[in-house]
């Protein structure tokens, strides 16, 4: 019988990343924690905002514009870090998954955010990248600052960094 004052065991998890095989890896471990019972924490910061946006434009100023028409869409316009062939491996990588059924990064992200796994945006890079949060998907919580997440991972039992 497990000892009642036991402490939850905790995932902090930087996802800096907007890669499609690092946000895969992102999502599974995630999730696979959750699954086990785990308190995560997936703080998405700079490229890996991606994740966790939806399709939608962003941007107030002119570089704020460019930046979110060059980097624009949601996760189902995440490359892969090699052999991208500008979205050609994208395609192929998603065709080779869907035939092994292993479950597309939206799905991923979709459950992570059923299992209850806790994400947060970076508010410095938000501002930075002129991301409002109303461009965040729906169970993304406010933005925070790297504090947070550095008390989030002092009291982790695991972090990483993607």
């Amino acid at each position: 019988m497990p000892d009642e004052t036991e402490k939850q065991k905790s995932l902090a998890m930087v996802v800096m990343s907007g890669d499609m095989d690092k946000l895969f890896g992102a999502f599974i471990i995630a999730n696979g924690a959750a699954a086990m019972g785990m308190d995560v924490t997936m703080f998405f910061t700079f490229w890996g905002l991606r994740a966790i946006k939806k399709d939608v434009r962003t941007g107030k100023t002119l570089f704020g514009k460019m930046l979110g028409a060059m980097y624009g869409g949601d996760i189902s316009k995440a490359n892969p870090s090699k052999f991208s062939f500008a979205g050609l491996g994208r395609w192929m990588f998603n065709k080779m998954m869907g035939n092994h059924n292993v479950a597309k990064l939206a799905e991923l992200r979709d459950m992570a955010v059923q299992l209850g796994v806790n994400m947060y945006g970076c508010q410095m890079s938000m501002d930075v990248m002129e991301i409002p949060q109303d461009a965040f998907i729906d169970g993304v919580k406010e933005p925070v600052g790297v504090g947070f997440f550095l008390l989030k991972a002092q009291d982790a039992d695991i972090t990483l960094f993607i």
